[in-house]
C-alpha cells in the first residue's frame, strides 16, 4: 500500500480514519474500550491518517460528555510516531448552528486544549474548520505560522475552502491540504483540482461514501437510532423518496462492483483515489470489517477510462440531494 503525500512532505495512509462518528453525530457515543480496540486494530492494517476535530462531542447515556479528540488521543498514544492526526478548531455546535470564530485568540486557546485532550506536544494538521467571515485568511494564516514556529502543530489546513480564501491564506503560509466534501453524490470542489495542482495542496474528502449512502447498504432511515443524535435519520439520499431518486447511481457502483470483485464502498472510494495522487478520502466507521473493507479500496485499480465512464454516467443520471450540498451541475 503506497502512501500518499499531502502538500510537499506530510506522509499518510491512502484512506485515513475519520472517528468523528465514534462520538459525534451518529447515535450515543460508542464505547471507550471499543473504540479504543478499534483504532489499534486500525494502525495495526495500516492507517496512519486519523481525524478528528475539538468540536465532535456527544453524551454518554449517563450524562457524561464524550470528547472525540480525548478518545482518539488516548488510544493513538501507544503508537503517536507512527501516526499522523488532523484535528480542528473555530467551530461550536450550538443547537441548529454552528458558530464560527477564528480570531488568533481563540485559535491559540483552541490548539492548547487540543493537545492537552490529545496528549501530545504537536498536532501534525491542524485545520481551520470552517471559514470565519469576520476573520481575514491572512489573520489566520499568519497565527499558524506562528504555531508552526512555536512547534505546537507542524502543518495546517482549511476545511470548505473555496479559491479565494486559499490563494489569500496560502501566500502567508503554505497550506498543506483542504479538506471538503467529495463523493459521487458531490463533486463541485472537483473545480479547485487545478488550483491545488498549481500551489501543491493535497485534498482531504471527507463524506466520500454520502455519510455512508455509497456503501449500499442503507435504505431507509429506520436503520438508524431514531434520535436527534443521530443525523442520518433526516438526510435526503436516505429518504424512502430519495433512494428510490438514487436507484441508478445505487446500480452503477454494484455493478462496477461486481466486474470488480469488490464493495461498492471500495468503488466509491478508488473512484477518487484514481482521480488524483493528492486524493485522500477519510470514511469512518464504529465496525472492524467496515475500516478494513474502506482501506483496502486503496488496492483496487480503476483506469483513467473507467473514471471517465463513471463521471459521464454520474453526469448523465439523477440524484437527489445530499446532505451538505448536491452534485455538480
Amino acid at each position: 500500500m503506497q502512501a500518499r503525500i499531502l502538500g510537499t512532505d506530510l506522509s499518510v495512509s491512502p484512506v485515513g480514519l475519520g472517528c468523528m462518528g465514534m462520538t459525534h453525530a451518529s447515535g450515543a457515543p460508542a464505547g471507550v474500550k471499543e473504540m479504543t480496540e478499534l483504532i489499534a486494530k486500525a494502525v495495526d492494517m495500516g492507517y496512519t491518517f486519523f481525524d478528528t476535530a475539538e468540536c465532535y462531542t456527544g453524551t454518554h447515556p449517563d450524562g457524561s460528555t464524550a470528547y472525540n479528540e480525548e478518545l482518539v488521543g488516548a488510544a493513538l498514544k501507544p503508537y503517536r510516531d507512527k501516526v499522523v492526526i488532523a484535528t480542528k478548531c473555530g467551530v461550536r455546535h450550538m443547537g441548529d448552528h454552528l458558530e464560527m470564530d477564528s480570531r488568533p485568540q481563540t485559535i491559540r486557546k483552541s490548539v492548547e486544549g487540543s493537545l492537552r485532550k490529545l496528549q501530545t506536544d504537536h498536532i501534525d494538521l491542524y485545520y481551520q474548520h470552517r471559514i470565519d467571515p469576520k476573520v481575514e485568511p491572512e489573520v489566520v494564516a499568519d497565527t499558524m505560522a506562528q504555531l508552526i514556529k512555536e512547534g505546537k502543530i507542524t502543518h495546517w489546513g482549511i476545511s470548505e475552502a473555496d479559491e479565494n480564501y486559499l490563494r489569500r491564506a496560502h501566500g502567508v503560509c503554505p497550506v498543506t491540504a483542504i479538506q471538503n466534501r467529495l463523493s459521487m453524490m458531490y463533486r463541485d470542489y472537483e473545480k479547485l483540482f487545478p488550483v491545488l495542482e498549481e500551489l501543491h495542496v493535497g485534498f482531504v474528502a471527507f463524506s466520500p461514501l454520502a455519510n455512508g449512502f455509497l456503501t449500499a447498504r442503507y435504505r431507509d432511515t429506520s436503520q438508524f437510532e431514531q434520535s436527534p443524535a443521530d443525523f442520518r435519520t433526516t438526510m435526503p439520499q436516505f429518504s424512502k423518496e430519495g433512494v428510490e431518486q438514487n436507484h441508478e447511481l445505487l446500480a452503477l457502483i454494484e455493478n462496477t462492483a461486481k466486474e470488480k470483485d469488490a464493495t461498492p464502498a471500495q468503488i466509491s472510494l478508488a473512484w477518487m483515489l484514481a482521480k488524483r495522487p493528492y486524493i485522500v478520502p477519510i470514511p469512518g466507521s464504529r465496525k472492524e470489517s467496515r475500516i478494513r473493507e474502506n482501506l483496502g479500496a486503496a488496492d483496487i485499480h480503476l483506469t483513467k477510462e473507467e473514471v471517465s465512464r463513471i463521471d459521464d454516467a454520474l453526469d448523465h443520471m439523477t440524484m437527489s440531494q445530499v446532505f451538505g450540498g448536491h452534485r455538480a451541475s
